[in-house]
């Protein structure tokens, strides 16, 4: 492949990617890559569910060597989402390595063979938005097929999990005026904890929610939670009438037996107002100029505990610069093999050492801590973690 035909841009890529069925994204990206720009070996790779691997897409139920998701040159592109160029020698050539994430969700990396002298700016630059686009038809293949979800997994999930990872949005969410990076824990038996959000031109609508319980249970209810909040949210009411209709809900199919924890905030993306109704366990912190407190709101009932439940708003600002932490009792609650609670002065020890990485880091971080301070992976209760960044409105 000679060096002009290599940084002709990629003909239609997008549209033969669109067109392609939804399990062969990774052979037709093979084939659109070799011709534009004489890529010799193309590897998609997916991180998975607990975001400690990069899982090659293969031929199921048999995948290639997973590689960290933290380090080496994979992991160094999915951790910095910058392209990363490792130099070979035998043969001669280049692995480019590029970060894929849809509209902030980090999905995995794109790893590209290239021979000697063809991995210039224009082919990488060229690279790198073929990465995205293909993203984007990942997220979309996951509707018509289980490959990619299949491949993000290192092992079997529960029922339970398998249905809280389908009830969420993503892992992550980016616009000029916020980033959200968030995770659970444990990763392949997660019950009952959740978080979601929604934007619009305006607003931004986050709600984690910790359902009691365990298992299938737990899944079943906060299920029930998730759809009734987006119901009352999809009809265009206020938040703490979302929270009223959500409560009614869970308590017609429960009796006040089984009931959720949720946080429900709104945010105002022009002004940076916040409206927030904390029914249950969730808890807030805010990280500004150096100084990390938690937001005090005031404590009302979990959704479904008693029979039609009035809630009521309060209001914060927040302001350019800010980080938001919301962290379920699986988190805050969580106690060491001695007794001792991860509370407020360990997320503030972990918020202050992160605070120039990404929200995605800072939430992954929370999570390794946790599990440090409980001396074992196989925590008792789960733990869902949501960092969101503040930027405000474009200036």
């Amino acid at each position: 492949m000679d060096a002009v035909k290599a940084s002709e841009p990629l003909p239609s890529a997008e549209a033969l990617l669109r067109a392609a069925a939804p399990h062969a994204l990774v052979a037709t990206s093979r084939r659109i890559l070799a011709e534009g720009v004489g890529a010799q070996e193309v590897t998609l790779l997916l991180a998975d569910y607990g975001l400690t691997v990069l899982q090659p897409v293969s031929h199921l139920p048999h995948t290639g060597t997973p590689v960290s998701a933290h380090d080496g040159p994979a992991g160094s592109a999915f951790l910095t989402q910058n392209p990363v160029i490792e130099v070979l020698q035998e043969p001669a050539g280049h692995l480019v390595h590029l970060p894929i994430t849809v509209r902030g969700d980090r999905l995995g990396v794109l790893s590209v063979r290239l021979p000697a002298g063809a991995a210039g700016p224009d082919t990488v630059l060229q690279l790198g938005r073929f990465a995205t686009a293909l993203g984007h038809e990942v997220t979309t293949a996951g509707r018509d097929t289980d490959l990619y979800l299949q491949a993000r997994r290192t092992r079997r999930l529960t029922l339970a999990a398998e249905m809280q990872w389908q009830l969420l949005p993503g892992r992550g969410c980016a616009r000029d005026e916020y980033v959200i990076g968030a995770h659970l824990e444990p990763a392949y038996t997660i019950g009952g904890d959740n978080f979601d959000w929604s934007t619009d031109a305006d607003h931004l609508v986050l709600t984690v929610t910790d359902g009691m319980g365990q298992g299938i249970d737990a899944s079943l209810l906060t299920s029930l939670t998730v759809g009734a909040l987006r119901n009352a949210r999809r009809a265009g009411i206020g938040l703490a009438d979302q929270a009223s209709l959500a409560d009614q809900a869970v308590y017609a199919q429960y009796g006040g037996k089984m009931y959720a924890s949720t946080l429900l905030l709104r945010f105002d993306l022009t002004t940076g107002a916040a409206r927030a109704v904390d029914a249950g366990s969730p808890q807030l912190f805010r990280e500004r100029d150096g100084h990390t407190e938690r937001i005090e709101l005031e404590a009302q009932m979990p959704l479904g505990m008693f029979e039609e439940t009035v809630y009521e708003e309060q209001a914060f600002q927040v302001e350019p610069g800010d980080r938001l932490l919301v962290v379920s009792s699986g988190v805050h609650s969580t106690r060491s093999a001695g007794g001792d609670l991860f509370g407020e002065q360990a997320l503030r020890l972990i918020l202050g050492a992160t605070r120039s990485a990404p929200p995605h880091e800072t939430a992954r971080a929370v999570v390794a801590g946790l599990i440090e301070h409980h001396g074992s992976s196989e925590l008792m209760s789960d733990a869902a973690v949501v960092c969101l960044d503040w930027h405000g409105p474009p200036s």
